[in-house]
C-alpha cells in the first residue's frame, strides 16, 4: 500500500468478519476469487451472476469456510432484477455490509468499428449496472454504522489506450461516479466508505470473451486480443487479496499489480503523452512493434 492511499485510509482496521458481503461477477475471475477470499476471512456472501452452474461451484467452495452463502442467478441489464435484488439478499441474510460491483465485459475494436448498439450495450453493464444496484443497495448499506462500497473499475480508468474506446469510458465514467459519490457521504457523515479497484492485467476471461463488433475485421481484433493476453500475468486469486487488503482498511483508492502501480504514475507525470511511452513498453513486452 502506497503512503499516499494509507493516510488516506481510515485509521483502524475495518472487521471483515460477520459481515455480509454482495458479489456480482462472482461465476469466475476476480469475483469468484475474491467470494473465496472473503469466505476465509468469515464474510457471508450473496453471490450474484447470470451462470448458474458456475455460480453453484463458487458457492460451494465459499461454504466451505463454514459461512453462509446465497447465490443469485441474475444478469445486471435486468433493472427490475437489480431493484430486487436487496430484498432478496436481506430475506437471507437479514443485513449488507459491503456491495462488490465487480461485473464487467469488453469489446473489441476502434470507435469507427464499434457500432452505437455494441457501445450502448457495454456501457449498460460497465457502468448503468453499477451505478443501478449503488441506487438499491445504498440505503441497505447506510443503515450500518460501517459499511463499504466496492467498485471494481480498471487501470483502464486511469489510462486510455487505442481501441478500448467503449471499455475505458465506462471506467472512467464508473471512476467519476465513484469519487464524487465518496466525496457526498463523506460530507454527509456516511458510515458508507467506497472503495475504487483499478486492476492491471489480471488473468481472467474477459479479453477472451470480448464481443467482437461487425466493423471490425476478425482477425484483427484476434491480434490485439492476442497482444493483451500476453499482458494479463496476475492470478485472479493475487488481485483477490490484493483487494482485501484494501477492503480491511476501507481504502479509498486499490491498484492491483504492479503494471496498474507504474501506469499510473506515468500518467500523472505524463498526462499527455503517456500513451506514446507506455505503448513502446508494450510493444516490447508482447513481441511486436510498436
Amino acid at each position: 500500500m502506497s503512503s499516499s492511499s494509507t493516510s488516506a485510509a481510515s485509521s483502524a482496521p475495518w472487521a471483515l468478519r460477520g459481515g455480509v458481503a454482495v458479489i456480482t461477477g462472482a461465476a469466475g475471475g476476480i469475483g469468484a476469487a475474491l467470494a473465496r477470499a472473503l469466505a476465509a476471512e468469515g464474510m457471508h456472501l450473496a453471490l450474484v451472476d447470470r451462470n448458474a452452474d458456475s455460480l453453484a461451484t463458487v458457492a460451494a467452495d465459499a461454504r466451505a469456510s463454514g459461512v453462509t452463502v446465497s447465490t443469485h442467478v441474475l444478469d445486471v441489464q435486468d433493472v427490475a432484477g437489480c431493484a430486487a435484488l436487496p430484498a432478496a439478499v436481506l430475506a437471507a441474510h437479514g443485513r449488507v455490509t459491503v456491495l462488490v460491483n465487480n461485473a464487467g465485459v469488453a469489446l473489441g475494436g476502434r470507435f469507427d468499428q464499434v457500432s452505437a448498439a455494441d457501445f450502448d450495450w457495454l456501457m449498460d453493464i460497465n457502468f448503468q449496472a453499477p451505478v443501478r444496484l449503488t441506487r438499491a443497495f445504498l440505503p441497505r448499506l447506510s443503515q450500518q454504522p460501517a459499511a463499504l462500497l466496492v467498485q471494481v473499475s480498471s487501470i483502464f480508468g486511469i489510462v486510455a489506450p487505442p481501441g478500448q474506446t467503449a471499455y475505458c469510458a465506462s471506467k472512467f465514467a464508473l471512476r467519476g461516479f465513484s469519487e464524487s459519490l465518496r466525496h457526498e457521504l463523506a460530507e454527509a457523515g456516511s458510515g458508507v466508505r467506497v472503495t475504487l479497484v483499478h486492476p492491471g492485467g489480471v488473468r481472467t476471461g474477459i479479453a477472451a470473451q470480448a464481443r467482437v463488433p461487425d466493423g471490425a475485421p476478425p482477425d484483427e481484433v484476434a491480434r490485439e486480443q492476442a497482444a493483451w493476453n500476453r499482458l494479463l500475468v496476475l492470478t485472479p486469486e493475487a488481485a483477490a487479496r490484493r483487494i482485501v487488503q484494501g477492503m480491511r482498511v476501507r481504502e479509498p483508492r486499490v491498484l492491483v499489480g504492479r503494471d496498474a502501480e507504474q501506469a499510473t504514475w506515468v500518467q500523472r507525470i505524463f498526462p499527455v503523452r503517456y500513451w506514446a511511452l507506455m505503448a513502446r513498453d508494450i510493444a516490447r513486452r508482447v513481441g511486436r512493434a510498436a
